[in-house]
């Protein structure tokens, strides 16, 4: 018998604050946290100069060298975002972390940037004097999963997700199935990404970056007929799930519980979307928690504002979901934060949901007419009771995910 997943913690860091409080307050003023990023103007061939920095993140006091010698930006994203997570969870000195029982899924689409550039010298200039012993610790793919277990003792499973903009939802998929199948008790799950021009460059390769310099409180546009790309954000979240039983035996606060996940690839393209596969994620979500569509209350919507990925989303969206669910994007507020994203979005729906109110879609003035008819939420807050919401995810390799939550 599969065993329920409860969700007893959140974390968060990200450009509309650290806590629930600050990042509702952000949500209910409909303004984003987009800004001109004067540090990029030394990039003079590069666009786009606009980004939803992290910044008023800070290192706690008792975060001391020893401890973050192996962390970059984004790995101290991620461990404070679960320092939190397991506070609020009643976790944070708990035995569990340490017995085996509990175990981390956690992701980001890359290292820290700062520690690749260590490495530049080595090819550029011919020497190493720039390398040292924690370079490649900091610059790793699961550099942020491996040093949240280090820094919390966790001994049990760990999942290192990099699949750029699914990261983090699927970092809290395989958590899933991991206590669902018996396998843990405790997950520490999510994603962390830290802003760099670097990834701004790329997608601007791509055309996929937003250039609407003047004006970044007018971007992104997620669905609406004038977007012009993507803008990149940065953050990190973390959930904490338990098994249900062991989470009600202790007394915990319930704040929902995961009840689908769906996860698969396109197969077809590096870069552009198959509506086919985006589709068929969101009914092996439904199929897993054994719901239908017309159980959803709410969809939150991947929504990166750029030209393909919106008219495909709407339209596999559309043709599972049907057009009369509720559904807005959040990268509106906070921009796109990549590997971290899913974990935010869904955070901030779990916070949502539960006080019976869901955010517009910010700067969704007039839809495109390519996209599917939806029941994009616009203008001002949806109040709205809902049992069950779905958050969907989308990245670059035709990675898809799909996850729900019920209230409880």
């Amino acid at each position: 018998m599969k065993r329920r997943v409860a969700v007893t913690g959140g974390g968060v860091i990200s450009s509309l604050g650290d806590d629930w409080a600050s990042t509702r307050a952000c949500l209910l003023s409909k303004k984003n946290c987009i800004r001109y990023m004067h540090e990029w103007d030394q990039y003079t061939d590069m666009h786009t100069r606009i980004a939803s920095p992290a910044d008023a993140f800070s290192l706690p006091d008792h975060y001391t060298i020893k401890k973050t010698r192996g962390m970059g930006r984004v790995a101290k994203l991620g461990v404070v975002a679960t320092e939190q997570a397991l506070l609020q969870a009643g976790l944070l000195d708990d035995p569990v972390l340490q017995s085996g029982e509990a175990g981390v899924a956690y992701g980001s689409s890359i290292g820290s940037i700062d520690a690749g550039r260590e490495f530049l010298d080595l090819f550029e200039s011919k020497s190493t004097k720039k390398i040292n012993g924690t370079s490649s610790l900091r610059f790793m793919s699961h550099s942020t999963a491996i040093n949240i277990s280090v820094f919390f003792k966790t001994s049990g499973r760990l999942y290192t997700t990099s699949s750029a903009c699914t990261s983090g939802s699927q970092g809290i998929g395989f958590a899933m199935e991991a206590i669902r199948d018996g396998h843990q008790s405790v997950m520490i799950a999510g994603g962390s990404e830290e802003l760099s021009p670097a990834q701004a460059a790329v997608f601007e390769a791509l055309y996929s970056a937003s250039g609407n310099n003047d004006y970044p409180e007018l971007s992104p546009r997620p669905f609406d007929k004038k977007r012009d790309g993507l803008v990149l954000g940065e953050g990190a979240c973390t959930l904490i799930l338990e098994d249900w039983e062991s989470a009600k035996q202790r007394g915990a606060t319930i704040l929902a519980e995961l009840v689908g996940y769906g996860t698969n690839t396109d197969g077809s393209h590096l870069i552009r979307p198959n509506i086919d596969s985006m589709a068929k994620v969101m009914e092996l979500a439904l199929q897993d928690a054994g719901l239908t569509a017309e159980d959803v209350d709410y969809i939150s919507g991947h929504g990166t504002a750029t030209s393909y990925g919106d008219v495909a989303e709407s339209v596999a969206t559309q043709a599972v979901m049907g057009s009369t669910t509720p559904f807005s994007s959040l990268k509106g507020y906070i921009g796109h934060t990549l590997g971290a994203c899913g974990a935010i979005e869904a955070w901030a729906s779990i916070n949502m949901m539960n006080e019976n109110w869901f955010a517009p879609n910010l700067n969704l003035d007039e839809v495109d007419d390519k996209c599917a008819k939806l029941d994009y939420i616009r203008g001002d807050i949806r109040e709205l009771e809902a049992c069950y919401f779905m958050s969907n995810n989308f990245a670059f390799g035709g990675v898809n995910t799909s996850l729900i939550f019920k209230r409880v």
